[in-house]
């Protein structure tokens, strides 16, 4: 797969080299909320995860880039495409962005158009969808922004900080 370019930003494929910053977005419970992940990874585990990063997204039905500064190519987040059905012609797509210093700079608004444009325009995909804690105000208008739709609403649907919370479907179907 080629690069990414965006006016800040980059994303590219995960690398052998990408193994202490994945470990440690794996492993950073702040942000488990919003990968589903309730157990840390090993760096064995990651390990063998990047070994296989290579596969095609029709193979592995699914794609991990890295998101990455223009001026410096400091890795800063990860964006995903998951759950892809090319019959069906969807996906999922859930973006993080590691440290709060890179959040609300426009670096997630522009990964995300850049996948946008990928799925919909080199993989053809119909739709695309997200599954957002409703108290995720930043994400849910940076999906907004995009044109993702609430669909439905998962009552009480995540377990975190000793009460369940609420998670929305929103889908993004190309016009």
């Amino acid at each position: 797969m080629v690069t990414l370019q965006g006016n800040i930003i980059y994303l590219r494929a995960l690398e052998p080299e990408d193994l202490e910053f994945v470990y440690a977005i794996e492993n950073d419970e702040s942000i488990w909320e919003v990968s589903n992940t309730q157990t840390p990874y090993s760096k064995f585990l990651i390990r063998q995860y990047l070994e296989n990063a290579h596969q095609d997204i029709y193979e592995a039905k699914q794609l991990r880039l890295a998101i990455c500064l223009n001026s410096n190519s400091e890795t800063i987040g990860l964006i995903d495409l998951f759950d892809f059905d090319p019959k069906n012609k969807r996906a999922g797509v859930g973006i993080v962005i590691q440290n709060e210093k890179h959040r609300n700079n426009g670096f997630g608004k522009q990964a995300l158009e850049l996948v946008l444009e990928y799925a919909f325009g080199q993989l053809q995909l119909h739709q695309l969808y997200a599954n957002i804690s409703l108290e995720n105000k930043a994400s849910i208008a940076l999906f907004a922004t995009f044109g993702f739709e609430i669909i439905g609403v998962k009552k009480d649907w995540n377990f975190n900080n000793y009460s369940f919370n609420d998670e929305g479907m929103f889908q993004l179907i190309k016009k």
